[in-house]
Parts: structure tokens; sequence; C-alpha cells
């Protein structure tokens, strides 16, 4: 019998299956945001400054469904944070605007009433974060992992 240390079996095959659900969550939620934010946009052109609401919300509807493609197909840390850095963006504005009011160059888009619209960008939002944050924090776990194995620990 060998004494020699085994490398402790790679977590990678256990965590798949969740990775995926969460990889599939995160760009429904993207999927439905931009599908939300498209949508709307028309609706909201005549509200503008420096730069139009409608305008705004066609930003926001390109970046969520360039996000949820990376997310299903290109599977790299950056651009898992890309899709992290979009919804929580789009959630905090939603918010900010909500709450604190209009700032800097872009228009007021406070609307003190929530719709289903709102709702379900907020949702689909906060849903898409929160599987971001776990796929990402597991990453580092791994690399943490991959690391220290790699050391000795």
């Amino acid at each position: 019998m060998s004494h020699e240390p085994t490398e402790p079996p790679s977590a990678r095959p256990a965590r798949r299956p969740w990775r995926a659900a969460a990889r599939i969550l995160a760009a429904a939620g993207l999927a439905v945001n931009a599908y939300v934010h498209a949508d709307l946009a028309s609706r909201y052109d005549p509200v503008s400054a420096a730069i139009g609401q409608g305008s705004l919300f066609r930003i926001e509807a390109a970046l969520a469904a360039l996000a949820a493609v990376l997310v299903l197909f290109w599977r790299r840390s950056l651009g898992d944070v890309f899709a992290w850095l979009t919804a929580a963006g789009g959630l905090a504005a939603l918010l900010v605007y909500r709450y604190v009011g209009a700032f800097g160059p872009l228009p007021n888009m406070d609307e003190p009433l929530w719709y289903a619209e709102k709702d379900l960008a907020v949702i689909s939002q906060v849903v898409t974060v929160v599987a971001m944050t776990l796929l990402l924090a597991g990453r580092g776990r791994e690399r943490f992992l991959i690391r220290r194995s790699a050391s000795g620990h």
C-alpha cells in the first residue's frame, strides 16, 4: 500500500448540476429583463434629457441579452462578472430612481407606482444576481481549493 498522498477528488463533477441550474436561472432572468426593457422602450421615448429613457431601456435590453448569451455559451469569469454587473446595475438603477430620484444627465425616470413589468424586471434581476453570485463564489472556491491542493495543504 502506498503512503503517498493522494489528490482529493475534484468537487467539480458534484457541482455541475448546481452550476448548470444557476446558469439557466441567470440566463432566464437576463432574458426576461431584456424582454421587459425592449418591450417598454418605445413607451418611454418621450422622457429624455441628454439621453432618452427609451434609449436607456434599449441599452439595458441589449446588455441583458448579450449577458444571457455569455452565461449560457461562453462560461468564463469575465462573462459571468458582466452578467452580474448588468443585473445588479439595472436593479440598482431601478431602486435608486424609485427611492432617490434622478441623477446626472439622465432623464427623470421616477415612477412611484409599481406595475407588473416593473415587478417582473426586479424579480428577474434579483434572480440573476443571486444565481451569478453563487456561480462566481463557487468559481472562487474552486480556485482556492485547487491552489491549496497544489501547494500540498
